[in-house]
């Protein structure tokens, strides 16, 4: 059994415990905590040893507790049938859920991810135990056009569990962004399987900066912003992992059942670009320059161009404030 997992359990208050009483607690060696210590480093963390006084962690943690978030997803969980997995560290939680046969209804999470990706491909900086890296299969009888907008119906999902956390004046940017006022607060991820016209396999993909140790902060080559930072007290990742996993939840259910429209209605409410004037990038690298009205049906950018209104698909352009 690895040590891994218990040993971060002990050290993650962040107070020195010394390896005698680590190995008591633990019924290992002494020389079996140190060697456990040493794996720590690949997590990015930074162990203080100090003789007379043991070891502990540069800054306390709050890992996640697959426990609590299930008690705290109550009939949620029970109704929806959700089987919950939580890893320590992974390439992905999206992609270890795709790897599986058994997607409908999992949820994956994870402390630490060795390769997080964003929109486009991009690298998404996944330090351990501080942000929030969740994904939930879902098996749909509804084809991939019926879809079409489930990333945008899971950003109001995600904004509905901040708002009830009581976190304010956090935004949407199209397709797929979720922003503060300083900057990009996290991303949503949308991978699916099926064939044309018949039912759809889906991962939604959620990415939240909770607290962004600075170390990794030096590392981000574009305005961002934390939970922290936007949040008037501490926030939990438990808490916020049951708060989005319940609405992602409904989320699924709504639109198994053809409700997907609601939630493009409401995503309106979060634009952080409604009614401005913004650069589009296309992915032949030209841009264009419009005034932004929201959306359609389909989840498709409406854009303003010389009086006339022309619609951009999901996944071909870049939205930039202008």
């Amino acid at each position: 059994m690895s040590l891994l997992r218990p040993l971060l359990e002990q050290l993650a208050d962040g107070r020195f415990h010394s390896g005698e009483e680590l190995g008591q607690q633990l019924g290992v060696t002494r020389s079996a905590v140190w060697k456990t210590l040493q794996q720590f480093e690949a997590l990015g963390l930074d162990v203080h040893a100090v003789q007379g006084k043991g070891y502990r962690l540069s800054e306390a943690l709050d890992l996640l507790c697959i426990e609590t978030i299930l008690a705290g997803l109550h009939g949620v969980a029970q109704e929806a049938g959700i089987k919950l997995d939580l890893q320590l560290e992974l390439d992905s939680t999206n992609a270890w859920l795709m790897q599986r046969t058994d997607w409908h209804a999992r949820a994956c999470l994870a402390e630490y991810q060795h390769a997080g990706r964003g929109r486009r491909g991009r690298a998404w900086l996944s330090p351990f135990a501080a942000n929030l890296y969740l994904s939930l299969g879902w098996h749909f009888s509804l084809d991939a056009a019926s879809l079409s907008g489930l990333s945008l119906a899971a950003g109001v999902a995600v904004m509905r569990a901040l708002e009830g956390l009581g976190i304010p004046s956090v935004q949407l940017k199209w397709p797929n962004d979720i922003v503060a006022a300083s900057g990009k607060l996290g991303g949503i991820l949308i991978e699916m399987r099926g064939e044309t016209g018949g039912p759809s396999q889906v991962v939604i993909g959620v990415g939240l900066n909770v607290r962004m140790p600075g170390a990794a902060a030096a590392h981000i080559d574009q305005p961002w912003s934390d939970l922290q930072q936007c949040a008037d007290s501490r926030v939990s990742r438990n808490a916020l992992a049951v708060a989005v996993l319940s609405e992602l939840i409904r989320v699924c259910q709504t639109c198994e059942q053809g409700g997907i429209t609601v939630y493009l209605e409401d995503w309106q409410d979060y634009d952080v670009h409604a009614g401005k004037q913004v650069d589009l990038l296309l992915p032949d690298e030209r841009r264009i320059t419009g005034i932004s009205r929201g959306i359609d049906s389909q989840g498709a950018l409406l854009l303003e161009l010389a009086g006339k209104v022309q619609r951009f698909n999901c996944g071909e352009v870049s939205l930039r404030s202008r």
